[in-house]
Parts: C-alpha cells; structure tokens; sequence
C-alpha cells in the first residue's frame, strides 16, 4: 500500500496540467506519515455526492444541502474530458482509477484528477503503438489497495486487456452518478465475482436505464457504458459534445484559456460578462468568475474592463462573501490613481462598498480612495465623492475629519472653476454637520463660508442650508452672540444679490427673521434677568432711608416736536426728560417740605450740593425766629437752609416759640458749647494738629463775632466752613430743632 501512495504522489508532481491537482510540495516521508502539499483544495467529487465518511466530525455546514449545479458538472465533465485527453496523448497514460474519489475540486470549484497510485504508463518504443500491460485484479488484497470495482471497466472481466478506453467507462459510470444523486449503475459490494455478472449487462447497453441523464449526453453516456472498449468516444470527442455547447460552459472555458488571448479580444469579452453574469449560479461567480478576472488585475489596462463584472458580482454577494472573497481583491485596485476609470467605476459602486466592508477596512482603503478622488482634476469623480462621503462620515474620526477630510473639501471648493462642485462642497458639508463638533462648526466652517468667492444663487442657498442646519439642529444651534455678530451681518448680504429668485429671496428672509427672533427672544430674557436683579437691589436700597437730591418738583419745559423721536428710548436720564437720576448742574431753592428719610447718617459733613445751596444766602446774619418742630430720626439728614420767598411753608412745622433770637448769636454759641465737650478738632478737618487747630478755631470765632458779612464769607467757603457747619448740624440735629433763617435786608 505504502509503494502504491509513493508512486501516485510521484506521478502526480511530475504531471503539469491545469485539470491535474498541483503539487506545491514533493513528497515527505517519516516514521509515521507520509506528507506532501498541493493547491488549495475544497473537497473530493465523493463528498460533495454526500459521502462523507472521511470527513471530520461534525460535517462542515457547508456540505449539509451542497448540490452541483448544472452548468458546473457540465464544465466539470468536460474538464475531467481535458485531463484524460492529456493524460492519453500527451504522456501515453492510463489512469485506471476514474472514480469520484480520485476527482477534486479546488478552492475555486475546478475539478481535478487526482489518484495516481494505480495509473500504468506505456511500455512501447517511440515507433511503436502505445501499449499498457494489463494487471488483474486481486480480491485477496485489501480493497483499498486495488481500483473501485463500481467504476473499472469490464475488460477486467471479459477481455483482460488494457487501454485508454478503460478510463473512458468509469467516465460514463460518473456522469450517471452524478444525475442519480451520487449512486452508480451497479454496486458491487466490493466483490468481483458480482462485478463479474453485472459487466455482461453492459454488452447490451440500450436495456441500462438512463432516464436520469439529460438527453443531450445521453447517447453519449451509452457509448461509454458499452462493453467493447472500441465503441466508445475518445476523451477529445467527449469534449466536443454539444451538450457542453453552453453559454456558462464557454465563459468558464474562455476564463481559463484568458491567458493565449491578446488584449483587443479580452477586452470584447469582458465587455460581454456583464450581460452573462445574471444567467450564471451565483457561487459560479464568485468562486470562477471573480478568481479568474482578479488575474487580469496585473495589468493596469485591462482593471477598468474587468472591475465593472467584480463590482456586479458583488452586488449579488452576502457581506459575508463579499469580505472572504471578494474585499481582498478589490484592496490594491483602491490604491490605484490610472487609469482615471478605475476610480471612476469605484466611485460609482462606492455606496455599495461602503454598506458591505467592515468599519476597519473603511477606514484603512475605503476612506484614502475617497481623499484622492477629492484631489483628483476629473470634475465626475469629485462630484461623485461628495456625494458619498455623507454616506460614511460616522465612520471618519474626529482627528481625520478635521486634519484630513474637511481639509480636502475645502480646498476643492475655493479652488475649483465648476459650480457644481462648488455648490455639492457645501452641500457635503451641510450633510456631514451632524458629524462634528459645534465648536469645529463655529471656527472652521463659519469662516469657511465667508471666504467662498462666488455669489451665485446655487451657492448662497447652499450656504443658507448649512447655516439653517447649524441652526435647528439640536446638538449643534448658534448663539446669539455669533449670530448678531458674524452670521446675519454675513447674511443680509447675501439676501439682496441679484441672481436669486422670488422662492430663493423669500427662503433667505425666513431663516433672517428666525435668526432675529432668536437674538432678540434670548437677548430679551437676558436683560430681564439683569433688570430684575437690579430692580432687587433697588428695592433693597429704597427700603432703607435715602436723602432727596435736587428739585422733584422744578416745573418740566415744554419739549419741541423734534424730541418725539427719542421718546422711549431710556435717554430721559441724560436728555432732561426725567428726575429719578438727574442733578441739576445749577441748583435752586426749594421750598420746604417734610423731611424725608436718607440713607446717610446726620454726622457726616455736607456735600457739595448742599454747601452751594447754603451759601448762596447771602442775608444770614438777620436775626429770625428759631421755629421748633418735632423730633426727628437721629439719621435723618438737615434739611438746606430756604429763602424767605418759599410760597408754601411746610404744614407739618409747629407755631414759632415766643422768644427771638439773632441766629449769629445762637449759631456761635452752639458751636462754642460743643467745641468746648471735644478736647481738640481732628487734624483731618482743619487741617492742623494740636493747639494750632484750637488757635485758628478761636481766631475765627472772633471774626465772625465782629463781623456778620465775614461769617457770611466763610459760608460761602466750603473747605473753612466744613467742621462749623457739620459740627453745628450735629448739635441742631441732636436737639430735634430745624432753623429757618430770614433777612432783614430783603434781597
């Protein structure tokens, strides 16, 4: 047995044939196993007709409902045909082992012979006939060691002679197995004296029932199946059956011969494809068709005829075909730049590409395709591109949107002559918005915008729908700031070209005055809140006592007509129009009122409003009568001295005591008392420190007794009479007393 497997795997490495399973590593022999390497195989012809015996435990899924289809066992047929054509002309060879065992199909569904262990070359000279020794067949050997009875031809039991046409029988025992669901005409039962009576049924081959075998081999299956070896068809005639004359038959057969034609002829072919593809099984396209076309990939020329067929058949595949079958080949024809139809045909099926190669591959081929087509000059290619990259934008991560797709775009879009691309540039980006960061939006794609050079109608709009979309959409939106101070400033603009129509126009004012309700809605309930937390603060000092600054009842000039127009505008603080904050800069008599309650304390010194009032009376040193009121609040604040012409005195004053007296006196002496209760007058008042201040305090007194106009003087002179003044305030205040002066002299 070990002699009969050296000597199969030694004839099959020296056969080259492309129906003869390759050997891609001789024979190696050890203690134990005996091991050598051939192609990528799928299974044995026998596994696929459902034995499965030799296979591991469980059975691949893949053989659970595997049938043949019938374009590929007629191609199988014909290329077994092949085989032995070459086999018996070409090396005088005759295999003697045709069984379904001994035919494999590769990884692409080739059928291929295999099994030479009990092959028998010829024995003749060159100048002789061929001629093959016939060896019996030994039922004392294993059965494994002798050829499979249920296909070797009769001749082992009737003639005992040997030639080519014994490898032709088993053939026609093949094709009826193949139509009978995998059983042979006979069984045998391993058992030659059985073998024996079933061969005298093949010498009337008319009485077999083929009715399972179509009829455009029948006739041909019976001529194999005869019992004299002459009657039967030589493997060249087998192949020129019209029954193999069949459209999928020819395409297959053309793929495999691809190789002798120049490339006029391919290209015609690979023109035609498309229109055959449909008719052919699915699994025929993608285990034959595609393998066979990839070949022709080498040559850059031919990949813009042959990557529409692969793109076809994929269109038909699972993803799960597509990534095992189909994903590997298409990987370097990305990458390539020429023909410029390659990427063309790739752009086109792109959508297909996307939705069938996983994320990773995306990233690592499909993505770098999209890049050169956007760098590419061909205006179709481009367009194309854009149109696709919305489609795979939530597969491009953030730092290769920003530093490599965005980039690309716009690029492309300030830089190219055509307006459709320009305008499906930012139709792109309008769609890939959702994809990006807002603050990316506002730094890049705003000023993007601005720097686009054309104002056509086509392309303003299309910024307008980037901009509408920045605005609605829920997680990017546009603030008020960026609104009121680079986007309608950049829009109003755009509302008044020339080339937009009515629709157009209308569209651009809607999405204005969105944007201003915007503004205005969120810049409203801003102020609000600002307003109310000042109106909180105002509430908050208004409940404390505050001192009423200049006239509230002045009489209001009349406003001219041309003032109207800034009514309402919250300038009648600055214009006159109002008294809640305005000062006069001359300030008038006031005619006394009731005492209202201030938030400065009665011990701090006069301002500078009240020391104006008190010293434009000019007649203080006239005698008037001291008027008592009612006790005031100690931070109540005095009230200015008022002119004798006041027209309304103040009802609340009580009557005027019975006792007169001059003011200098009384104010001189209340002064006096209260400088007489502090040990000296505090530096940062006069101005001088110890007995100095005490000095120039007494030296002045003395003034103001001799002299009632000097008093008069140093009232009008706010720095000298600041202590007096304040220091007076505090002692009439503390006795609950309001004086009101008037002159003798009149005016």
């Amino acid at each position: 047995m070990l002699d009969k497997l050296r000597k199969g795997v030694s004839q099959l490495t020296r056969l080259r044939h492309p129906q003869v399973l390759t050997v891609q590593h001789p024979l190696e022999e050890s203690r134990e196993t005996l091991a050598f390497a051939t192609e990528p195989v799928f299974a044995s012809l026998a596994n696929v007709l459902g034995q499965t015996e030799n296979m591991p435990v469980p059975t691949p899924p893949i053989f659970k409902d595997y049938k043949l289809y019938d374009v590929e066992i007629k191609y199988g047929l014909m290329q077994v045909s092949e085989g032995l054509a070459f086999l018996h002309n070409s090396v005088k060879t005759v295999h003697r082992n045709i069984c379904p065992e001994n035919i494999v199909l590769n990884h692409q569904g080739a059928w291929k012979l295999f099994g030479f262990d009990f092959c028998v070359a010829n024995q003749a000279t060159a100048d002789q006939p061929p001629f093959w020794p016939f060896e019996e067949y030994d039922s004392r050997r294993h059965p494994n060691c002798q050829p499979h009875l249920d296909y070797l031809a009769p001749e082992y039991a009737l003639t005992h002679t040997l030639d080519t046409a014994a490898d032709l029988f088993p053939l026609g025992v093949l094709t009826y197995a193949l139509f009978n669901e995998g059983r042979p005409i006979f069984h045998n039962n391993q058992d030659f004296g059985t073998f024996k009576r079933n061969c005298c049924e093949f010498k009337n081959p008319n009485s077999l029932k083929l009715h399972s075998v179509p009829d455009g081999i029948r006739d041909q299956v019976r001529l194999l199946l005869h019992a004299t070896p002459q009657l039967r068809p030589d493997a060249l005639q087998l192949s020129k059956v019209p029954y193999f004359d069949d459209v999928g038959v020819k395409t297959l057969s053309y793929l495999d011969q691809m190789f002798q034609w120049d490339n006029m002829q391919k290209s015609q072919f690979y023109k035609s494809l498309p229109q055959i593809i449909p008719q052919l099984p699915h699994r025929v396209c993608v285990l034959r068709i595609v393998p066979s076309l990839v070949k022709e990939c080498i040559n850059s020329t031919m990949v813009p005829f042959v990557l529409p067929v692969i793109l076809l058949v994929a269109e038909r595949a699972t993803k799960e075909e597509f990534v095992e079958h189909i994903l590997p080949h298409l990987k370097p024809i990305m990458k390539l730049t020429e023909p410029v139809q390659v990427m063309l045909q790739l752009m086109q099926k792109m959508e297909l590409l996307l939705g069938k190669t996983p994320a990773e591959d995306v990233r690592s081929d499909a993505l770098p395709l999209l890049y050169r087509a956007l760098e590419c000059d061909t205006q179709q290619i481009q367009e194309l591109c854009l149109s696709v990259i919305p489609t795979c934008a939530h597969l491009v991560e953030n730092h290769a949107m920003k530093n490599a797709l965005l980039p690309r775009i716009k690029k492309l879009c300030l830089g190219t002559g055509y307006l459709s691309v320009r305008v499906n540039c930012l139709v792109c980006v309008g769609k890939i918005l959702e994809h990006l960061d807002r603050w990316l939006v506002m730094d890049d794609i705003f000023p993007f915008l601005e720097q686009i050079p054309s104002r056509e109608a086509p392309v303003v709009m299309a910024i307008v729908g980037i901009f509408k979309v920045a605005l609605n959409h829920k997680k990017l939106g546009i603030s008020k700031e960026i609104l009121a101070t680079r986007v309608l400033p950049f829009l109003f603009p755009l509302s008044i070209e020339n080339s937009l129509t009515p629709t157009q126009h209308s569209a651009i004012m809607v999405l204005i005055k969105d944007m201003t309700e915007r503004v205005e809605s969120e810049h409203r309930t801003k102020l609000e809140q600002l307003n109310s937390i000042k109106d909180e603060q105002k509430a908050l000092h208004m409940a404390m006592p505050t001192k009423i600054n200049g006239n509230d009842n002045a009489p209001v000039s009349a406003v001219d007509a041309s003032s109207d127009m800034f009514a309402g505008l919250g300038l009648n603080q600055f214009t006159g129009g109002g008294t809640a904050n305005h000062k006069p800069q001359t300030p008038t008599p006031v005619p006394n009122s009731v005492p209202a309650p201030t938030s400065k304390p009665s011990n701090l010194s006069l301002s500078l409003e009240e020391k104006q009032k008190t010293g434009i009376t000019k007649h203080l040193d006239q005698a008037t009568p001291i008027v008592a009121i009612p006790s005031t609040p100690a931070n109540a604040v005095n009230k200015p001295i008022t002119s004798p012409q006041s027209q309304n005195p103040p009802s609340s004053l009580t009557k005027p005591v019975q006792q007169s007296r001059d003011l200098t006196s009384t104010l001189m002496s209340s002064n006096l008392n209260m400088m007489s209760s502090q040990p000296a007058v505090p530096a940062a008042v006069n101005g001088h420190q110890g007995m100095m201040g005490t000095t120039a305090s007494m030296g002045m007194m003395n003034n103001m007794n001799n002299s009632p106009s000097a008093f008069s003087g140093m009232m009008g002179n706010g720095t000298l009479m600041n202590p007096v003044a304040s220091n007076m305030t505090s002692n009439m205040t503390s006795m609950g007393q309001l004086v009101t002066c008037s002159s003798p002299w009149g005016e």
